[in-house]
């Protein structure tokens, strides 16, 4: 095992000190692991300890918005049913009551899981100080992706349809949807302002004006079916001249 009898004093010396190494890197391991699982809630169940889930909660309420948004659109407001988004999204109606008592929080967690995730891209493209232009531009396309999509309008359209019988849910899309989407941006502006970057004084009316401008325009032309929604090159197109116009105004 050893090439001499001198080796094996030497060997002795190093096992200690390996043995530290590797408590070290272990407890490193160990560290990170416990790290990564606490940042990913789904860890739990991917991991497998004792008899696990199909998939995790959260998992399970992005499959479950995802059809809700398809059935409403297809359905009404009226005519989808829990038992039906349960179909759609693979899941038994246990799992979807067990996670939202019913059709309105459903609803509601649905809009608010969407402007959630565009609230968080929005203020993560903050101006850097460079090009208040191209910062404001790329703003704006967020703000007209998620506004022109199809599938939003298509809820629109249900909700319009339907809120004479179901007032919560154009009140729920109002605060939710639309007033949410205005003061994200609007907080962005004030945040550009606050940095010498634009000079504004109201900077809730300047993004209800900028976002008139942007999707006024090509939302009425898409709901009245005389358009269908702009594409990304348009859409591009139309959300540089309104930075341009916004910040430059109509001077020669």
């Amino acid at each position: 095992m050893f090439a001499s009898a001198h080796d094996f004093p030497k060997f002795v010396q190093w096992v200690p000190q390996w043995t530290t190494n590797f408590g070290k890197w272990a407890l490193a391991m160990a560290t990170t692991m416990k790290t990564n699982e606490q940042e990913d809630p789904c860890a739990e169940v991917r991991r497998g300890r004792g008899r696990p889930q199909a998939r995790c909660d959260e998992d399970t309420r992005a499959l479950i918005f995802e059809a809700a948004r398809t059935e409403f659109a297809a359905s009404g407001y009226a005519a989808t049913s829990m038992d039906s988004v349960a179909r759609r999204a693979g899941v038994s109606t246990k799992t979807l009551y067990r996670l939202i008592p019913n059709k309105a929080a459903l609803f509601e967690a649905m809009i608010t899981d969407r402007i959630d995730t565009f609230a968080s891209v929005v203020r993560l493209r903050a101006c850097d100080g460079s090009n208040i232009e191209k910062a404001l531009h790329e703003a704006l396309m967020v703000c007209g992706e998620l506004i022109l999509a199809g599938d939003v309008i298509s809820l629109q359209r249900v909700i319009l349809g339907d809120s004479e019988k179901f007032p919560e849910i154009a009140e729920t899309f109002y605060t939710k949807a639309i007033r949410r989407t205005e003061q994200t941006l609007a907080n962005w502006l004030r945040a550009q302002s606050e940095r010498g970057l634009v000079k504004i004084d109201d900077a809730e009316a300047s993004a209800g004006m900028l976002l008139g401008m942007l999707v006024f325009q090509p939302q009425r032309a898409v709901l009245f079916g005389h358009a269908p929604p702009p594409t990304r090159a348009q859409l591009e197109r139309r959300a540089q001249a309104v930075a341009a116009l916004f910040l430059h105004g109509c001077a020669p």
